[in-house]
């Protein structure tokens, strides 16, 4: 039977409904126009995914304090930042089937909704004095724009080695995971190895994660029918990245022109998606995918067993066997 959330938030359900009266205060201002904006945000939050795992690794080390609310709001208001800015950077119009706030507000207020939400966070942390969730945040952010800059930088050459993917991911998506874990540890406890194996926990979730987000793109008997977006953004994700290893140079060179030259064409998309079906690059993804899983779980097996512990192996199983 599927792990559902609601089960999942089981130990800190009380927690997570003070938490999201907390958020709603943290992003309130006095400019009308922000303030509904902000709004706005709130309303069609998605799963809140990032606080979960800074409530429940909190529990899991120890005990939530007040410090907990301040690095959940944290890790939520700079991630929610992020997604503005990346809808600017991405000209998307969309996002959680909701239109983003550059395609309500355009762009210019767009950025600077997304300044106002960085800066909120950095002045919660340092009103509460919490300089070390300050810290572990705040590099997660550092590590999320490097991680996108070397993204780009690769994706004109099309030639990512897996060793190049993995750092690209690490830093873009398994960062902010790592920082949530670490910091509701860091909430908790002041033992850095406690807060360290965590942030490790979170960063082999994270690329976990951002591992089985590669596989939707080619469809698989759970999922469906093939998006092919990755490849019309000529993202090199690691299904393709092994396909390509794999084959030999004429169609290698063969699918590397059609990502550069016809991305923008719906069956020569489709073409490079069956390609990677075809060379076994579904299958080495997942493979990787649960080696990753494993390790998540190994660590997890460090810290005392206990309700929020066994959330967040749920939470390993749910981000890993989602469906979209």
């Amino acid at each position: 039977m599927a792990i559902s959330l609601n089960t999942i938030k089981g130990p800190i359900d009380e927690e997570l409904k003070v938490f999201e009266s907390r958020f709603r205060e943290a992003m309130r201002s006095p400019v009308p126009l922000l303030d509904k904006i902000t709004f706005y945000i709130v309303r069609r939050k998605g799963k809140q995914v990032r606080p979960m795992f800074v409530f429940l690794a909190a529990k899991a080390c120890g005990a939530i304090t007040d410090a907990t609310y301040t690095a959940a709001s944290l890790v939520e208001l700079l991630h929610t930042a992020t997604l503005v800015h990346d809808d600017v950077v991405d000209d998307s119009y969309e996002r959680r089937g909701f239109f983003s706030i550059n395609a309500l507000w355009k762009n210019k207020i767009a950025v600077l909704v997304g300044d106002y939400l960085f800066s909120q966070g950095m002045l919660l942390a340092l009103r509460n004095k919490q300089y070390q969730l300050l810290e572990i945040v705040s590099d997660a952010v550092k590590a999320m724009s490097e991680g996108e800059l070397l993204q780009i930088e690769k994706a004109r050459r099309l030639d990512i080695e897996e060793g190049v993917y993995y750092e690209i991911i690490r830093q873009k998506t398994a960062s902010l995971i790592a920082a949530a874990c670490s910091a509701g540890a860091a909430s908790a406890t002041s033992d850095q190895e406690q807060v360290e194996r965590m942030r490790l926990f979170g960063e082999k979730i994270g690329i976990a994660f951002q591992i089985r987000d590669d596989l939707f793109d080619f469809g698989t008997d759970d999922v469906g029918k093939p998006l092919g977006i990755d490849i019309k953004e000529k993202k090199m994700t690691l299904p393709l990245i092994y396909a390509l290893r794999q084959a030999s140079r004429p169609d290698r060179n063969r699918i590397i022109n059609t990502i550069r030259r016809h991305s923008d064409k719906p069956d020569r998309v489709q073409e490079v998606v069956q390609f990677v079906r075809n060379s076994g690059g579904l299958e080495y993804a997942r493979s990787a995918m649960q080696d990753y899983r494993s390790q998540a779980f190994e660590l997890l097996q460090a810290f005392p067993d206990s309700p929020a512990r066994q959330s967040l192996a749920d939470l390993v199983t749910f981000v890993t066997e989602r469906k979209k």
